[in-house]
């Protein structure tokens, strides 16, 4: 048995968090037996109509709650861990260990890290950096040490898999200063999710990792396409902060930054303003005028809509330049892989993505890629020197490994 604190743990049961604005998603993973004994959501937290998704033992339940914050959220988290029918649970002191999904770690966070109060001090600090995830992260680790206060709590970011960008990659041009001072430069995002698809693309093809150049396409509202060489990232689209890069759900990306000092100079705007546009009045939704999901702009762009089909036709061509671009920095390219809420589910956003690329190598297979829809599946036809892939990320299952890794040093501790 392993003795952590006050805790006497009989098999390892890590309860994986990912805390959003207005959402927690979580799992219960047992370790031992490599199972998600059970895996929710809370949804519209501090809205109308919040709710819980609640799934174990083959079953679901839905139901809607006032849930008016995060600490309320993992209450009624808890309640369905431990009811009588829905529950997996018969003690809280059943989990072994809590692994938080976190944004930013900044360049002090470079890999999984034992959760304690000057780490949730540094957090904080970053939560500039990446405001519309950090803050609520944070809240996150607050309300599930109140719950698991004797519990040890790991901090999974999604900054660290890109630790391995080399510095002509990284670096942004200007003035040096900045980044001594500020630590100005690109980060990166959804590392986590690009590390597992990483490691299950080398699986699904039985080649070892370190001898594949992949480039993994993480779109979801928020977008990632990363460069990743020999089981490491060597450049990703996202920079300082989670707003840089392709075009999101109602995120802009990358723009000519003099579009900032020409809107505060003609449409009277402050930079709170531009900022609060930028991040979520852009992307598809700015385009489009109807959604910031993939799937009813499709519907409305079926029906003739031009802007929901300039919307899809921005969103495709800037992933599929992103991809030849990262096809010449990684020197080549055995894989592409779609991972992702759009990327596993959107054969249309998919299909558009690879029209164009055959020139190298990539051969998109119609029919297979029309039934990859939320499954692991190869989508390119046989003879396509580039593989195509479809594989659904599992962040929290990294998150658990990793998270379990740090819990077996604290063994006797």
């Amino acid at each position: 048995m392993i003795c952590i604190a006050n805790a006497v743990i009989d098999c390892m049961k890590i309860l994986v968090l990912n805390c959003g604005s207005s959402s927690i998603k979580y799992q219960l993973i047992d370790m031992d037996k490599d199972e998600a004994l059970a895996r929710g959501l809370i949804a519209k937290i501090g809205e109308h109509g919040s709710y819980i998704r609640h799934r174990a033992g083959g079953r679901e339940v839905v139901k809607e709650i006032p849930i008016e914050n995060h600490a309320r959220g993992l209450e009624v988290m808890m309640e369905y861990l431990l009811h009588p029918e829905f529950g997996v649970l018969k003690d809280p002191s059943e989990v072994s260990a809590v692994g938080h999904r976190v944004v930013h770690g900044g360049s002090v966070f470079v890999k999984p890290t034992l959760i304690t109060e000057e780490v949730i001090k540094k957090l904080k600090e970053y939560s500039y950096l990446a405001p519309l995830h950090n803050p609520h992260n944070v809240a996150g680790i607050e309300a599930a040490k109140k719950i698991f206060p004797n519990v040890p709590q790991v901090a999974v970011f999604d900054t660290a898999f890109h630790q391995t960008l080399p510095e002509k990659a990284y670096m942004y041009p200007l003035p040096y200063e900045f980044y001594e001072k500020y630590g100005v430069r690109k980060y990166g995002f959804h590392g986590i999710s690009c590390d597992y698809v990483s490691r299950r693309a080398s699986e699904f093809l039985g080649k070892s990792r370190d001898d594949l150049k992949v480039i993994i396409c993480h779109l979801g509202n928020g977008v990632t396409v990363c460069a990743v060489d020999g089981g490491k990232s060597i450049d990703t689209s996202m920079g300082l902060t989670p707003l840089g890069g392709l075009m999101m759900g109602t995120r802009c990306g990358d723009l000519d930054p003099g579009v900032i000092f020409y809107l505060a100079k003609n449409a009277d705007l402050n930079l709170d303003q531009i900022n609060e546009i930028l991040n979520n009045k852009s992307g598809l939704l700015g385009v489009s005028g109807v959604s910031n999901d993939v799937r009813e702009i499709l519907e409305e762009a079926k029906k003739g809509n031009k802007r929901c089909i300039l919307a899809i036709e921005m969103f495709t061509y800037r992933v599929k330049k992103w991809i030849g671009a990262y096809a010449a920095a990684l020197g080549g390219l055995d894989a592409v892989v779609f991972t992702a809420g759009i990327g596993e589910n959107s054969p249309k956003i998919r299909s558009m993505i690879c029209a164009g690329l055959e020139f190298m190598g990539v051969e998109l297979d119609e029919e297979r890629n029309e039934k990859a829809v939320g499954i692991e599946a190869e989508i390119s036809k046989p003879s396509s020197r580039v593989k195509v892939l479809v594989i659904p990320t599992n962040e929290e299952k990294l998150i658990a490994v990793e998270t379990m890794k740090i819990t077996k040093n604290l063994e006797g501790s």
